[in-house]
């Protein structure tokens, strides 16, 4: 086992009343891929940061390997400054570090470099700053939600570079899908205590399960224990006698643990505040458009939405996916087509911008409307701090400011709101932002149980396969053009149904192909007319399989080359420049393999 290159042993800290960490560990080796989960406000970011050096605990040890580089995704990026993007990224580079991984970077996250920070929106922040920490390959990442305002491609792009990279990883991300891809091991933070599974996320929950269930059984135990030992306080002949103080001295610590023992968080339990019931056809829209100057935003677009519909509506960021939806809930005008809503509608929407909270305003406050203690959910009175600690808040919190909450307690605090208002047509932009993930898994069962309809935004792959009923995906995700189609199920089923479409628009022109090529040259010479392959064709289909066999050599060599461990240490640049080179190398491979492919099928078609 390789020595660990960081360690945090038994972390305390503490801002009052009960620790956030009390004897946290935390160990990183050379290639581990950690992901470090738990609820929200458990301490991940906090722990997260200590290992950085930027919050120093009150008790335990750090340990950092002298000479280890560290990088840690910044939550709100610090770009004072920095004229450019690029010169921000730049920033992150050490002495020998390659100044072309900011390019490569910058790039593939969709940035020039030439943007004024000052400009930028959160998801723009956001890829400056993953392109700070990443181009420097770091002996240690530290990403702290590293997809929150990442559309699809890109989080689908950053899963393979994490997957491939050296440095090893430690992640918090409330991305199911995410997490199972990137990681091999799992530490889990849980009442001030952590826990560690050498396996990734994907095995994670039902190793949780166990340890709860193992833990409860304990307390069952304790609590036996503890009946006998009383017993034989009041019963025992011996007790009577001469009182043994080694057994009384056992049975109050037993006592003491007993009632110490502070059981697992509990859970979110909330649903949605039913509404007058809608109409059957919620939504009616007929070939819509909407365009800005001469950009496309939507193509006539049409769709019937009806009650108890689940709607998913996925793209990447700038396809219009917002624009689409003001336009289907009547916030915005179609420049042609019409919208038409049904009937008995109440609204409700959560914005991922959390535009609606005003940070000087108390949870009470902001949770009844300024209108004393109590709230109308579900036509029940409740008090303002038993329906709180239904979405896992203290009763002391309901006078603090929003200011004082984390993003996850805050978009809680959002769905809480939401769901104490009557409403059958829910509206989510971005739902899972911030969320741990036993609150996505209310949500979802929220939103599976909603009698009413539900359009959302996500680009969390795992909450769309769970919920959604039918997804909305541009026609041509690579270059949107305007054009949307509505596919039925989740976001694997879109995917899925995609690909069908595009192997039978192949299939179809193959055989369209055919006939033109089969057409008789002269009327009864039907052997002599018989199709062909052309000349470049034969050529290709005879020399392909050579130059995939040289390519497969030439990303043999380099993998042997890159196999050395020090080649990074003595010349990372050298290191990058392999990597570059086998990137290209395998799309080639790739390319070849599609085009012998196709003319082995169709040589076997003409001879047969």
């Amino acid at each position: 086992m390789a020595p660990p290159i960081l360690k945090l042993d038994d972390i305390f800290l503490s801002f009052g009343g009960t620790p956030l960490l009390a004897g946290a560990d935390l160990q990183v080796e050379p290639g581990d891929k950690i992901c470090l989960v738990g609820r929200n406000g458990s301490g991940k970011s906090t722990l997260l940061k200590i290992a950085a050096g930027l919050v120093e605990a009150q008790s335990g040890e750090v340990f950092r390997h002298p000479g280890s580089t560290i990088r840690y995704l910044e939550q709100a990026p610090d770009f004072a400054g920095y004229k450019t993007v690029a010169s921000y990224a730049e920033a992150g580079l050490g002495p020998g570090d390659d100044p072309y991984r900011v390019t490569y970077l910058l790039s593939h996250l969709g940035l020039t470099g030439e943007e004024d920070p000052t400009m930028l929106s959160g998801g723009e922040a956001r890829r400056a700053a993953l392109a700070r920490v990443l181009a420097p390959e770091p002996d240690i990442l530290l990403l702290d939600e590293p997809t929150n305002h990442l559309d699809l491609p890109t989080i689908e792009w950053l899963e393979g570079e994490l997957q491939k990279t050296r440095s090893a990883l430690v992640l918090i991300s409330h991305d199911r899908r995410f997490l199972e891809k990137v990681s091999t091991a799992t530490v889990w933070l849980d009442r001030g205590m952590s826990r560690r599974l050498d396996k990734g996320f994907g095995y994670f929950e039902a190793w949780r399960d166990q340890v709860l269930e193992a833990e409860e059984l304990e307390q069952h135990k304790l609590g036996k224990a503890i009946e006998r030992e009383e017993h034989w306080l009041r019963y025992g002949v011996t007790a009577r006698r001469k009182r043994n103080m080694r057994r009384l001295g056992e049975l109050q610590g037993m006592r003491a643990q007993y009632r110490g023992h502070k059981g697992p968080q509990g859970s979110v339990q909330a649903s949605a505040s039913d509404a007058q019931e809608s109409g059957k056809l919620v939504i009616e829209a007929e070939k819509i458009t909407k365009a800005y100057g001469e950009r496309i935003i939507v193509a006539p677009f049409s769709i019937r939405v009806h009650r108890g519909d689940c709607i998913g509506l996925v793209g990447p960021n700038g396809a219009g996916k917002t624009t689409l939806l003001k336009m289907l809930t009547g916030q915005l005008a179609p420049d042609s087509g019409t919208v038409k809503l049904g009937t008995n509608l109440e609204i409700a929407t959560l914005d991922q911008k959390r535009e609606d909270l005003n940070p000087e305003e108390t949870l009470a406050h902001y949770l009844t409307d300024g209108r004393g203690e109590n709230l109308l959910v579900n036509g029940e009175q409740r008090h303002v701090t038993g329906y709180m600690k239904e979405f896992l808040f203290q009763p002391e919190q309901a006078r603090t400011p929003i200011r004082n909450l984390s993003g996850g307690e805050r978009a809680r605090l959002m769905l809480a709101r939401i769901l104490s208002r009557p409403t059958n047509l829910l509206i989510l932009d971005e739902p899972t932002n911030d969320l741990d993930i036993e609150t996505l898994d209310l949500l979802q069962e929220i939103v599976a149980g909603f009698a009413g309809t539900v359009i959302l935004v996500s680009h969390d792959r795992d909450f769309l396969d769970r919920t959604v009923t039918s997804t909305i995906a541009p026609a041509n995700p690579e270059s949107p053009d305007g054009r949307w189609i509505e596919y039925a199920g989740g976001y694997s089923d879109m995917l899925a149904q995609r690909r069908g479409a595009i192997e039978e628009r192949k299939k179809a022109e193959r055989t369209a192909e055919k006939p033109r090529a089969t057409s008789p040259a002269a009327p009864g010479d039907a052997q002599k007319s018989k199709a062909k392959l052309s000349f470049k064709q034969k050529f290709a289909l005879e020399n392909l399989p050579k130059e995939m066999a040289k390519a497969e050599g030439e990303i043999a060599a380099r993998e042997k080359k890159m196999a050395d461990p020090n080649l990074f240490s003595k010349d990372p640049a050298a290191f990058n420049r392999l990597a570059a080179e086998m990137e290209k190398l395998r799309e080639g491979l790739l390319r070849m393999e599609e085009e012998w492919l196709e003319l082995e099928m169709l040589r076997e078609e003409l001879e047969g």
